[in-house]
């Protein structure tokens, strides 16, 4: 008998590659733009991978950090972290459903991520 479940851990961004295979499965996407050092980016970790395990098979959840996709934090303006983005599938291409900059409570995230489910199932 194990004392200690596994957590379960939202994925990693490694490249733009991942990022653009992770946007053609059509699902709901949030994800955590962090850097190594940042404190509250440390706080918000595991409250990110609890989504990510609440959410798995119905969104996709993943964590982006600046040193290894510089181009994506270009690409969605991020200007500090922790940033946290949830995109839709629409017409072919991502909507930006919802952002916000800083630290954030879990029920507002699980609510961004609901409202982004339900919006794709009509």
């Amino acid at each position: 008998m194990s004392l200690f479940k596994k957590r379960f851990k939202a994925a990693q961004l490694k490249s733009m590659e991942d990022f653009d295979d992770i946007t053609a499965s059509g699902k709901p996407v949030m994800i955590d733009f962090f850097q190594h050092g940042c404190q509250p980016c440390r706080v918000m970790d595991g409250i990110v991978d609890e989504v990510a395990e609440e959410f798995d098979g119905d969104a996709i959840v993943v964590k982006a950090n600046l040193e290894n996709v510089p181009d994506l934090f270009y690409k969605f303006k991020v200007k500090s972290t922790p940033t946290f983005v949830v995109l839709n599938p629409q017409d072919g291409g991502l909507h930006q459903r919802w952002r916000h900059s800083g630290m954030v409570k879990k029920d507002v995230m699980t609510g961004q991520v609901e409202g982004a489910i339900e919006a794709f199932k009509e």
